[in-house]
């Protein structure tokens, strides 16, 4: 996820959205599929590649291994929010299967630009940034941040500000959106420190390395569970602008394919109206305040 008036993922210095790979690598599962791309980008108007799809029978989804929004489980299974609901949206459009393609979350759209994989299935956040790079799908969810801390949260950290005013240590994870929340309220980007996702970061928090990991209200709900020693706060809305910003995700598909990305809104609108939605989400710890009506139109600042 990433707030607005962010840099692009190719740019030097790019807090984007999250990145992890845990258990891709010790799967076996290939990180990048650069050898094996998909057929040369359309150039019809509004793209062909829904037909494409529909006639190969299956869909490549460009992952970045992150539990719980798009993964492959223990048994080698791809998995997640996003992969499940692709699985839902794309058999509607007369697409049978879904095909994984892990990568770094960073490399998702010029993954996706450069067309090793259809389309991004990784609960990536809709942002003016990206907005001008790819063209999303209304957003499937919306998500708040929240702090993995010590039990007890022993220093009273809430917001960003409190790590600031603190002068708490503070971690997030790479490519994480927490990055510029954390900046922007005044926190030195080069005492950030950056480890690989929320496992980690539980880690370091659990070790004493720092006072606080940042990261999406339901990975730190969930990261925590089994945890003696750290718990997470109350999910709470960073400031942006020096106003609560809500975050959503969506799918991100190439700009050429408006044809596929409409199709897809249209069948999500579906699903969000007979709470099926919900159903596909809640398994991976979603609840009933992450669902939202927010438009990519109004996250891409349109």
């Amino acid at each position: 996820m990433a707030p607005p008036n962010r840099q692009s993922e190719n740019r030097p210095r790019t807090p984007s959205r999250r990145s992890l790979l845990a258990g891709v690598a010790a799967l076996g599962v290939p990180a990048v599929a650069s050898c094996s791309r998909v057929a040369t980008a359309s150039t019809t108007d509004g793209g062909d590649l829904l037909e494409r799809l529909r006639a190969a029978g299956v869909v490549r989804l460009g992952i970045a291994g992150e539990i719980p929004f798009g993964y492959i489980d223990r048994d080698g299974r791809l998995t997640g929010e996003a992969p499940e609901l692709a699985r839902a949206v794309f058999k509607r459009l007369g697409v049978d299967r879904v095909q994984p393609v892990p990568t770094e979350f960073g490399s998702l759209i010029p993954g996706l630009n450069s067309q090793q994989f259809d389309v991004v299935a990784a609960g990536m956040y809709v942002t003016p940034d990206r907005c001008e790079q790819v063209i999303f799908a209304d957003p499937d969810y919306r998500m708040l941040d929240a702090f993995i801390v010590r039990k007890g949260n022993p220093k009273g950290l809430h917001t960003y500000q409190d790590v600031v005013r603190k002068r708490a240590r503070f971690a997030t994870g790479t490519g994480y959106a927490e990055i510029r929340y954390a900046v922007d309220a005044g926190y030195e980007e080069s005492e950030i420190l950056i480890v690989p996702d929320q496992v980690a970061g539980l880690n370091a928090v659990e070790a004493g390395r720092v006072d606080v990991f940042a990261g999406t209200a339901l990975t730190a709900r969930e990261v925590v569970k089994k945890s003696a020693k750290a718990e997470s706060t109350k999910p709470f809305s960073p400031l942006v602008d020096g106003r609560p910003h809500v975050d959503g995700g969506a799918f991100a598909f190439r700009p050429t394919e408006t044809r596929l990305r409409d199709a897809f809104n249209t069948e999500l609108r579906k699903l969000k109206r007979s709470g099926e939605l919900l159903r596909i989400l809640r398994p991976f710890g979603f609840t009933k305040a992450e669902m939202t009506d927010l438009t990519a139109k109004e996250l891409c600042g349109g």
